[in-house]
Protein backbone atom coordinates (compact mmCIF):
# COMPACT_ATOMS: atom_id res chain seq x y z
CA UNK A 1 0.00 0.00 0.00
CA UNK A 2 1.45 3.31 -1.02
CA UNK A 3 0.62 7.15 -0.33
CA UNK A 4 1.69 9.91 -2.52
CA UNK A 5 2.78 7.54 -5.24
CA UNK A 6 4.71 9.15 -7.44
CA UNK A 7 5.83 7.20 -10.56
CA UNK A 8 9.74 7.95 -11.07
CA UNK A 9 9.86 6.35 -14.52
CA UNK A 10 7.45 9.18 -16.10
CA UNK A 11 8.88 12.09 -14.44
CA UNK A 12 12.08 13.64 -16.01
CA UNK A 13 14.66 15.25 -13.80
CA UNK A 14 14.15 19.37 -14.43
CA UNK A 15 17.31 21.74 -14.65
CA UNK A 16 15.71 24.93 -14.35
CA UNK A 17 17.53 28.62 -15.00
CA UNK A 18 17.11 31.89 -13.48
CA UNK A 19 14.27 32.79 -15.79
CA UNK A 20 12.39 29.41 -15.49
CA UNK A 21 9.69 30.34 -12.34
CA UNK A 22 10.69 26.47 -11.10
CA UNK A 23 14.10 27.92 -10.24
CA UNK A 24 12.35 30.91 -7.80
CA UNK A 25 9.98 28.52 -6.47
CA UNK A 26 12.84 26.49 -4.85
CA UNK A 27 15.15 29.46 -4.68
CA UNK A 28 12.41 31.73 -2.56
CA UNK A 29 10.99 29.08 -0.36
CA UNK A 30 13.81 29.20 2.20
CA UNK A 31 12.06 30.02 5.52
CA UNK A 32 14.78 32.24 7.05
CA UNK A 33 14.57 35.19 4.25
CA UNK A 34 17.58 36.44 6.01
CA UNK A 35 19.64 34.57 3.26
CA UNK A 36 19.69 34.29 -0.31
CA UNK A 37 21.34 31.83 -3.12
CA UNK A 38 21.64 32.91 -6.83
CA UNK A 39 22.99 29.27 -7.80
CA UNK A 40 23.48 28.90 -12.10
CA UNK A 41 20.73 26.14 -11.70
CA UNK A 42 18.52 24.42 -9.75
CA UNK A 43 17.61 20.70 -10.26
CA UNK A 44 14.50 19.03 -9.43
CA UNK A 45 14.81 15.17 -8.89
CA UNK A 46 12.52 12.82 -8.48
CA UNK A 47 14.48 9.31 -8.29
CA UNK A 48 17.62 8.48 -6.22
CA UNK A 49 18.68 7.60 -9.93
CA UNK A 50 18.15 11.63 -10.90
CA UNK A 51 19.96 12.46 -7.65
CA UNK A 52 23.39 10.42 -8.59
CA UNK A 53 23.26 11.84 -12.23
CA UNK A 54 22.60 16.02 -10.65
CA UNK A 55 25.61 15.24 -8.22
CA UNK A 56 28.02 13.79 -10.63
CA UNK A 57 27.25 16.18 -13.16
CA UNK A 58 28.13 19.22 -10.38
CA UNK A 59 30.92 17.48 -9.27
CA UNK A 60 32.52 17.07 -12.69
CA UNK A 61 32.05 20.59 -13.78
CA UNK A 62 33.36 22.06 -10.52
CA UNK A 63 30.22 23.27 -9.18
CA UNK A 64 29.45 24.01 -5.29
CA UNK A 65 26.64 21.76 -4.90
CA UNK A 66 24.08 22.23 -1.74
CA UNK A 67 20.70 20.05 -1.25
CA UNK A 68 17.24 21.41 -0.12
CA UNK A 69 13.87 19.48 0.67
CA UNK A 70 11.92 21.37 2.72
CA UNK A 71 13.92 24.63 2.72
CA UNK A 72 13.87 25.42 6.54
CA UNK A 73 17.39 25.91 7.45
CA UNK A 74 17.50 28.69 9.96
CA UNK A 75 21.27 29.45 8.62
CA UNK A 76 22.17 29.86 5.48
CA UNK A 77 23.54 26.56 4.55
CA UNK A 78 21.65 26.30 1.40
CA UNK A 79 20.95 29.72 1.00
CA UNK A 80 24.30 29.91 0.33
CA UNK A 81 25.67 32.79 -1.52
CA UNK A 82 28.68 30.59 -3.21
CA UNK A 83 26.34 27.55 -4.08
CA UNK A 84 26.04 27.39 -7.36
CA UNK A 85 23.80 24.46 -7.94
CA UNK A 86 20.50 23.50 -5.78
CA UNK A 87 19.63 19.97 -6.24
CA UNK A 88 16.18 19.94 -4.78
CA UNK A 89 14.63 16.61 -4.13
CA UNK A 90 11.02 18.07 -3.02
CA UNK A 91 9.38 15.74 -5.83
CA UNK A 92 10.01 12.32 -3.98
CA UNK A 93 7.27 11.94 -1.70
CA UNK A 94 6.51 8.45 -1.27
CA UNK A 95 5.18 7.16 1.60
CA UNK A 96 5.21 2.92 1.94
CA UNK A 97 5.61 -0.18 3.58
CA UNK A 98 8.50 -2.12 2.45
CA UNK A 99 8.17 -5.81 3.10
CA UNK A 100 11.81 -6.50 2.41
CA UNK A 101 12.54 -3.98 4.49
CA UNK A 102 10.00 -5.13 7.37
CA UNK A 103 9.94 -0.87 7.92
CA UNK A 104 8.24 1.77 6.98
CA UNK A 105 9.91 3.81 4.14
CA UNK A 106 9.75 7.46 3.58
CA UNK A 107 11.28 9.81 1.02
CA UNK A 108 13.54 12.67 1.70
CA UNK A 109 11.50 14.85 -0.19
CA UNK A 110 7.93 14.39 1.95
CA UNK A 111 7.43 16.80 4.40
CA UNK A 112 7.03 16.42 7.88
CA UNK A 113 3.03 17.14 7.30
CA UNK A 114 3.01 14.53 4.29
CA UNK A 115 4.86 11.98 6.32
CA UNK A 116 2.16 12.53 9.64
CA UNK A 117 -0.94 12.18 7.15
CA UNK A 118 0.45 8.75 5.36
CA UNK A 119 1.59 7.07 8.51
CA UNK A 120 -1.58 8.00 10.26
CA UNK A 121 -4.15 7.48 7.67
CA UNK A 122 -3.03 4.05 6.30
CA UNK A 123 -1.76 2.41 9.64
CA UNK A 124 -2.89 4.69 12.36
CA UNK A 125 1.12 5.25 13.24
CA UNK A 126 3.24 7.90 14.18
CA UNK A 127 6.64 9.07 13.99
CA UNK A 128 7.76 11.92 16.95
CA UNK A 129 8.75 14.26 13.89
CA UNK A 130 9.21 17.97 13.98
CA UNK A 131 6.15 20.59 14.79
CA UNK A 132 6.25 22.84 11.67
CA UNK A 133 4.22 20.47 8.84
CA UNK A 134 5.81 21.95 6.16
CA UNK A 135 9.47 20.55 7.44
CA UNK A 136 11.30 18.58 4.58
CA UNK A 137 12.44 15.08 5.77
CA UNK A 138 15.52 15.01 4.01
CA UNK A 139 17.28 17.64 6.52
CA UNK A 140 15.25 16.70 9.40
CA UNK A 141 15.80 13.68 10.67
CA UNK A 142 19.61 13.35 10.03
CA UNK A 143 19.94 15.92 12.61
CA UNK A 144 17.74 13.81 15.08
CA UNK A 145 14.84 15.43 14.91
CA UNK A 146 12.20 15.88 17.61
CA UNK A 147 8.65 17.70 18.32
CA UNK A 148 5.79 17.96 20.14
CA UNK A 149 5.46 14.17 21.40
CA UNK A 150 9.45 13.90 21.61
CA UNK A 151 8.95 13.47 25.63
CA UNK A 152 6.49 10.32 25.18
CA UNK A 153 8.78 9.04 21.79
CA UNK A 154 11.74 10.56 22.05
CA UNK A 155 13.70 11.52 18.67
CA UNK A 156 12.55 11.09 15.32
CA UNK A 157 15.89 9.25 14.77
CA UNK A 158 15.42 6.65 17.42
CA UNK A 159 12.74 4.98 15.08
CA UNK A 160 15.49 5.22 11.89
CA UNK A 161 16.49 1.90 10.91
CA UNK A 162 18.00 2.39 7.53
CA UNK A 163 18.90 5.18 5.11
CA UNK A 164 19.55 5.33 1.35
CA UNK A 165 22.43 7.81 0.99
CA UNK A 166 23.99 9.17 -2.64
CA UNK A 167 27.68 9.78 -2.09
CA UNK A 168 30.80 10.93 -4.12
CA UNK A 169 34.22 9.18 -4.00
CA UNK A 170 37.69 10.24 -3.91
CA UNK A 171 37.24 10.04 -8.11
CA UNK A 172 34.54 12.05 -7.58
CA UNK A 173 31.75 9.31 -8.96
CA UNK A 174 28.54 9.34 -7.42
CA UNK A 175 26.67 6.47 -5.99
CA UNK A 176 23.87 5.29 -3.75
CA UNK A 177 24.12 3.35 -0.79
CA UNK A 178 21.49 1.69 1.55
CA UNK A 179 23.11 1.31 4.56
CA UNK A 180 21.08 -0.04 8.26
CA UNK A 181 21.18 -0.25 11.77
CA UNK A 182 22.22 -4.03 11.92
CA UNK A 183 25.17 -4.88 13.70
CA UNK A 184 25.95 -7.27 10.79
CA UNK A 185 26.06 -4.24 8.54
CA UNK A 186 29.45 -3.38 7.45
CA UNK A 187 28.63 0.61 6.76
CA UNK A 188 26.98 0.99 9.72
CA UNK A 189 28.42 3.58 10.95
CA UNK A 190 26.85 5.86 7.92
CA UNK A 191 23.46 4.92 9.30
CA UNK A 192 24.53 6.09 12.63
CA UNK A 193 25.82 9.73 11.13
CA UNK A 194 22.42 10.03 9.94
CA UNK A 195 20.46 9.62 13.55
CA UNK A 196 22.28 13.48 14.57
CA UNK A 197 24.78 14.16 12.22
CA UNK A 198 23.04 16.75 10.66
CA UNK A 199 22.24 17.28 6.68
CA UNK A 200 24.79 18.69 4.37
CA UNK A 201 27.52 16.52 5.72
CA UNK A 202 28.05 13.11 4.28
CA UNK A 203 25.66 12.90 0.95
CA UNK A 204 22.19 13.17 0.11
CA UNK A 205 19.47 11.39 1.57
CA UNK A 206 16.93 10.29 -0.64
CA UNK A 207 14.90 7.66 1.61
CA UNK A 208 14.60 6.72 4.69
CA UNK A 209 12.92 3.12 6.40
CA UNK A 210 11.49 3.70 9.94
CA UNK A 211 10.62 1.08 12.41
CA UNK A 212 11.12 0.71 16.70
CA UNK A 213 14.64 -1.20 18.01
CA UNK A 214 11.84 -3.04 19.90
CA UNK A 215 9.28 -4.27 17.02
CA UNK A 216 8.81 -7.48 15.41
CA UNK A 217 6.95 -8.93 12.53
CA UNK A 218 6.08 -7.76 9.42
CA UNK A 219 2.49 -6.00 9.76
CA UNK A 220 2.97 -2.01 8.68
CA UNK A 221 0.69 -1.28 11.95
CA UNK A 222 3.21 -2.64 14.47
CA UNK A 223 6.38 -1.32 13.39
CA UNK A 224 5.81 2.29 14.90
CA UNK A 225 4.01 3.47 17.70
CA UNK A 226 0.58 3.98 17.89
CA UNK A 227 -0.64 7.96 16.62
CA UNK A 228 -2.30 9.18 20.03
CA UNK A 229 -6.21 8.83 20.09
CA UNK A 230 -6.97 12.63 20.93
CA UNK A 231 -4.35 15.34 21.40
CA UNK A 232 -5.36 18.59 24.11
CA UNK A 233 -3.81 21.49 23.55
CA UNK A 234 -4.08 24.91 25.50
CA UNK A 235 -2.79 28.19 25.78
CA UNK A 236 -2.71 30.88 28.33
CA UNK A 237 -0.94 34.33 28.68
CA UNK A 238 0.24 37.05 31.45
CA UNK A 239 -0.26 40.62 30.15
CA UNK A 240 3.18 42.37 30.53
CA UNK A 241 1.12 44.99 32.80
CA UNK A 242 1.10 42.85 34.99
CA UNK A 243 4.20 41.48 35.37
CA UNK A 244 7.07 42.85 37.35
CA UNK A 245 10.52 41.91 38.03
CA UNK A 246 9.74 39.76 40.99
CA UNK A 247 6.70 38.02 39.53
CA UNK A 248 8.88 37.15 36.82
CA UNK A 249 11.94 35.62 38.25
CA UNK A 250 8.84 33.31 40.33
CA UNK A 251 7.42 32.44 36.99
CA UNK A 252 10.47 31.54 35.22
CA UNK A 253 11.56 29.62 38.70
CA UNK A 254 8.07 27.44 38.99
CA UNK A 255 8.49 26.74 35.11
CA UNK A 256 12.20 25.15 35.88
CA UNK A 257 11.23 23.47 38.93
CA UNK A 258 8.59 21.79 37.27
CA UNK A 259 10.65 20.67 34.71
CA UNK A 260 13.29 19.15 37.11
CA UNK A 261 10.71 17.51 39.04
CA UNK A 262 8.93 16.13 35.31
CA UNK A 263 11.45 15.35 32.70
CA UNK A 264 12.00 11.59 33.16
CA UNK A 265 10.98 8.93 31.03
CA UNK A 266 8.65 7.30 34.05
CA UNK A 267 6.92 10.43 34.51
CA UNK A 268 2.75 10.73 34.67
CA UNK A 269 3.65 13.82 33.06
CA UNK A 270 6.30 12.88 29.85
CA UNK A 271 2.72 12.74 28.03
CA UNK A 272 3.01 16.90 28.38
CA UNK A 273 4.75 19.00 26.20
CA UNK A 274 4.75 22.72 27.08
CA UNK A 275 6.45 26.01 25.65
CA UNK A 276 6.68 28.75 27.67
CA UNK A 277 7.21 32.13 25.35
CA UNK A 278 9.10 35.15 27.48
CA UNK A 279 8.32 37.66 24.62
CA UNK A 280 9.87 41.49 24.91
CA UNK A 281 7.66 43.68 26.73
CA UNK A 282 6.49 45.94 24.06
CA UNK A 283 4.56 42.50 22.43
CA UNK A 284 2.30 42.99 25.93
CA UNK A 285 2.09 39.55 26.70
CA UNK A 286 4.07 36.14 28.01
CA UNK A 287 2.36 33.01 26.70
CA UNK A 288 2.27 29.50 27.55
CA UNK A 289 0.67 26.57 25.45
CA UNK A 290 1.05 23.00 25.17
CA UNK A 291 0.24 19.73 24.24
CA UNK A 292 -1.01 16.97 26.11
CA UNK A 293 -1.75 13.03 25.02
CA UNK A 294 -3.39 12.07 28.62
CA UNK A 295 -6.62 11.43 27.00
CA UNK A 296 -9.49 12.03 29.91
CA UNK A 297 -7.02 13.05 32.60
CA UNK A 298 -5.40 16.19 29.95
CA UNK A 299 -7.28 19.01 31.27
CA UNK A 300 -6.60 18.01 35.32
CA UNK A 301 -2.67 17.65 33.70
CA UNK A 302 -2.98 21.01 32.22
CA UNK A 303 -4.48 22.92 35.08
CA UNK A 304 -1.98 21.19 37.63
CA UNK A 305 0.86 22.50 35.23
CA UNK A 306 -0.55 25.76 35.09
CA UNK A 307 -0.83 26.12 39.10
CA UNK A 308 2.43 24.76 39.38
CA UNK A 309 3.63 27.88 36.98
CA UNK A 310 1.34 30.71 38.69
CA UNK A 311 2.24 29.31 42.57
CA UNK A 312 2.79 32.61 44.37
CA UNK A 313 1.96 35.16 41.02
CA UNK A 314 -1.22 35.65 39.24
CA UNK A 315 -2.58 32.92 37.03
CA UNK A 316 -2.53 33.62 33.75
CA UNK A 317 -5.51 34.75 31.53
CA UNK A 318 -7.44 33.70 28.69
CA UNK A 319 -7.48 30.00 28.85
CA UNK A 320 -7.98 28.10 26.05
CA UNK A 321 -8.38 24.24 25.78
CA UNK A 322 -9.05 22.16 22.77
CA UNK A 323 -9.60 18.36 22.08
CA UNK A 324 -8.75 17.13 18.19
CA UNK A 325 -7.54 14.26 17.01
CA UNK A 326 -3.95 13.57 16.45
CA UNK A 327 -4.12 14.35 12.49
CA UNK A 328 -6.14 17.52 12.89
CA UNK A 329 -3.28 18.85 15.34
CA UNK A 330 -0.09 17.42 13.63
CA UNK A 331 -1.49 18.96 10.16
CA UNK A 332 -2.36 22.70 11.85
CA UNK A 333 -0.69 22.94 15.29
CA UNK A 334 -0.95 26.50 16.78
CA UNK A 335 -1.60 28.78 13.85
CA UNK A 336 -0.89 31.77 15.41
CA UNK A 337 2.98 30.51 16.60
CA UNK A 338 3.91 30.01 12.90
CA UNK A 339 2.27 32.65 11.38
CA UNK A 340 3.94 34.68 8.68
CA UNK A 341 3.67 38.00 7.07
CA UNK A 342 3.52 37.74 3.51
CA UNK A 343 7.12 37.20 2.49
CA UNK A 344 7.78 36.41 5.07
CA UNK A 345 10.95 37.35 7.55
CA UNK A 346 14.63 37.22 8.66
CA UNK A 347 14.96 35.29 11.84
CA UNK A 348 18.28 34.62 14.00
CA UNK A 349 17.79 31.40 16.23
CA UNK A 350 20.30 30.88 18.97
CA UNK A 351 19.39 27.31 20.68
CA UNK A 352 20.65 25.66 24.29
CA UNK A 353 19.95 22.72 25.52
CA UNK A 354 19.55 22.66 29.89
CA UNK A 355 20.17 20.04 32.12
CA UNK A 356 19.22 22.09 35.13
CA UNK A 357 16.61 24.86 35.42
CA UNK A 358 17.83 28.95 34.55
CA UNK A 359 19.25 29.90 37.67
CA UNK A 360 18.40 33.16 39.67
CA UNK A 361 21.48 35.26 37.87
CA UNK A 362 20.19 34.35 34.34
CA UNK A 363 16.48 34.61 34.85
CA UNK A 364 17.70 38.76 35.92
CA UNK A 365 19.53 38.97 32.64
CA UNK A 366 16.44 37.39 30.74
CA UNK A 367 14.32 40.42 32.69
CA UNK A 368 16.74 42.93 31.59
CA UNK A 369 16.50 41.82 27.97
CA UNK A 370 13.04 41.70 27.87
CA UNK A 371 12.13 44.88 29.12
CA UNK A 372 14.91 46.81 28.55
CA UNK A 373 14.02 49.99 26.05
CA UNK A 374 18.01 50.94 24.65
CA UNK A 375 17.09 47.55 22.50
CA UNK A 376 14.25 47.97 19.97
CA UNK A 377 13.59 43.80 19.30
CA UNK A 378 10.43 43.88 18.75
CA UNK A 379 9.83 40.19 17.60
CA UNK A 380 12.65 39.18 20.49
CA UNK A 381 12.03 36.21 22.68
CA UNK A 382 13.05 33.61 25.35
CA UNK A 383 11.35 30.40 23.95
CA UNK A 384 11.58 27.67 26.77
CA UNK A 385 10.01 24.27 25.61
CA UNK A 386 10.05 20.96 27.63
CA UNK A 387 12.33 18.03 26.96
CA UNK A 388 13.55 14.93 28.39
CA UNK A 389 11.61 12.25 29.15
CA UNK A 390 12.19 9.04 26.79
CA UNK A 391 14.47 11.12 24.75
CA UNK A 392 16.90 10.61 27.59
CA UNK A 393 16.59 6.71 28.11
CA UNK A 394 19.28 6.36 25.20
CA UNK A 395 23.01 6.07 25.46
CA UNK A 396 24.77 9.52 24.44
CA UNK A 397 26.89 7.60 21.96
CA UNK A 398 24.19 5.01 20.84
CA UNK A 399 22.95 7.37 18.04
CA UNK A 400 24.79 11.04 16.97
CA UNK A 401 22.59 13.28 19.10
CA UNK A 402 24.57 13.20 22.09
CA UNK A 403 21.87 15.58 23.98
CA UNK A 404 20.67 13.07 25.87
CA UNK A 405 20.28 13.82 29.65
CA UNK A 406 18.63 17.73 28.99
CA UNK A 407 15.54 18.75 30.75
CA UNK A 408 14.60 22.09 28.68
CA UNK A 409 15.40 23.35 24.81
CA UNK A 410 15.86 27.23 25.31
CA UNK A 411 16.24 29.76 22.17
CA UNK A 412 16.96 33.26 22.38
CA UNK A 413 15.10 34.13 19.04
CA UNK A 414 14.46 37.49 17.19
CA UNK A 415 12.97 38.19 13.80
CA UNK A 416 12.61 41.09 11.82
CA UNK A 417 10.62 42.12 7.91
CA UNK A 418 12.86 45.77 7.08
CA UNK A 419 16.35 44.64 6.32
CA UNK A 420 17.51 47.87 7.72
CA UNK A 421 16.50 46.29 11.22
CA UNK A 422 18.99 43.44 11.04
CA UNK A 423 22.07 45.01 12.77
CA UNK A 424 19.86 45.65 16.18
CA UNK A 425 17.85 42.58 16.40
CA UNK A 426 21.17 40.41 16.13
CA UNK A 427 23.06 42.76 18.13
CA UNK A 428 20.62 42.21 20.96
CA UNK A 429 20.03 38.36 20.32
CA UNK A 430 23.77 38.01 20.44
CA UNK A 431 24.20 39.85 23.49
CA UNK A 432 21.35 38.09 25.69
CA UNK A 433 22.50 34.68 24.71
CA UNK A 434 25.91 35.67 25.19
CA UNK A 435 24.67 37.27 29.07
CA UNK A 436 22.74 34.13 29.97
CA UNK A 437 25.93 31.99 29.52
CA UNK A 438 28.31 34.63 30.27
CA UNK A 439 30.07 32.42 33.24
CA UNK A 440 30.50 29.69 30.70
CA UNK A 441 32.17 31.91 27.81
CA UNK A 442 28.94 32.72 26.07
CA UNK A 443 27.93 29.49 25.38
CA UNK A 444 26.19 26.21 27.12
CA UNK A 445 29.16 24.41 27.40
CA UNK A 446 28.17 20.40 28.04
CA UNK A 447 28.88 19.73 31.64
CA UNK A 448 26.66 19.37 34.68
CA UNK A 449 24.11 22.16 33.74
CA UNK A 450 23.93 22.49 29.96
CA UNK A 451 24.16 19.93 27.65
CA UNK A 452 25.56 21.74 24.24
CA UNK A 453 23.21 22.62 21.30
CA UNK A 454 21.33 20.64 18.64
CA UNK A 455 22.31 20.80 15.38
CA UNK A 456 18.98 21.21 13.84
CA UNK A 457 19.01 24.44 15.14
CA UNK A 458 22.49 25.67 13.83
CA UNK A 459 24.27 28.87 15.04
CA UNK A 460 26.89 29.50 13.39
CA UNK A 461 28.11 32.42 16.39
CA UNK A 462 28.78 29.15 17.91
CA UNK A 463 32.08 28.80 15.67
CA UNK A 464 32.69 32.84 16.32
CA UNK A 465 35.44 33.05 18.55
CA UNK A 466 34.76 36.50 19.33
CA UNK A 467 31.11 35.40 19.96
CA UNK A 468 32.06 31.79 21.72
CA UNK A 469 34.89 32.48 23.94
CA UNK A 470 34.92 29.36 25.92
CA UNK A 471 37.96 27.90 24.20
CA UNK A 472 35.11 25.14 23.53
CA UNK A 473 35.09 24.19 19.92
CA UNK A 474 31.67 24.58 18.20
CA UNK A 475 31.24 20.81 17.43
CA UNK A 476 31.83 19.96 21.04
CA UNK A 477 28.85 21.90 21.80
CA UNK A 478 26.87 20.37 19.08
CA UNK A 479 28.35 16.36 19.31
CA UNK A 480 30.11 16.60 22.49
CA UNK A 481 32.51 13.19 22.14
CA UNK A 482 30.76 12.34 19.06
CA UNK A 483 32.41 14.35 16.77
CA UNK A 484 35.71 12.19 16.27
CA UNK A 485 33.79 9.32 15.02
CA UNK A 486 32.10 11.53 12.95
CA UNK A 487 34.86 12.88 11.23
CA UNK A 488 36.02 9.12 10.74
CA UNK A 489 32.55 8.35 8.59
CA UNK A 490 33.13 11.91 7.05
CA UNK A 491 36.79 10.76 5.70
CA UNK A 492 35.47 7.87 4.22
CA UNK A 493 32.18 9.09 2.76
CA UNK A 494 33.10 12.10 1.55
CA UNK A 495 36.51 12.25 1.05
CA UNK A 496 36.48 15.71 -1.35
CA UNK A 497 34.58 17.25 0.75
CA UNK A 498 31.55 18.11 -1.50
CA UNK A 499 28.87 18.43 1.81
CA UNK A 500 30.05 21.32 3.51
CA UNK A 501 29.02 24.60 4.73
CA UNK A 502 29.38 26.71 7.79
CA UNK A 503 29.10 24.04 10.54
CA UNK A 504 30.35 20.86 8.67
CA UNK A 505 32.01 18.17 9.89
CA UNK A 506 35.34 18.55 8.68
CA UNK A 507 37.76 15.56 8.29
CA UNK A 508 40.37 15.34 11.35
CA UNK A 509 43.55 16.86 8.54
CA UNK A 510 41.36 19.78 7.62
Amino acid sequence: MTRLTIDDAQIESIKAGPDDPRYRGTVDKRFNKRFRAQPDYVQLVASTDQVVSAVEEAVKEGRRLVVTSGGHCLEGFVSDAEARVIIDISPMKRVYHDAEMRAVAVEAGATVGETFRALFEMWGVVIPLGEYPEIGMGGHVVGGAFGFLCRQLGLAADYLYAVKVVTVDKSGRASSVVVTRQTSDPNRDLWWAHTGGGGGNFGVVTRYWFRSPEASGDDPARLLPRAPETITTFRAEWNWSDIHETSFLRLARNHGIWCERNSDADSPNASLWTLLELHRQQFGKIIVRGVSTAGATAERQVDDHLAALAEGIAAPKNLELARMSWLEFALNPFPDMFAMPPGGVSVKVKDALLKKRFNDRQIAVAYDYLTRTDHDAMGGMLGLATYGGRINTVASDATAASQRGSILDTACTTGWVDAREEAKNLNWVRAFYRDLFAESGGVPVPGDGYDGAFINHPDVDLADPTLNTSGVPWHTLYYNTNYPRLQRIKERWDPRDVFRHALSIRSSSA
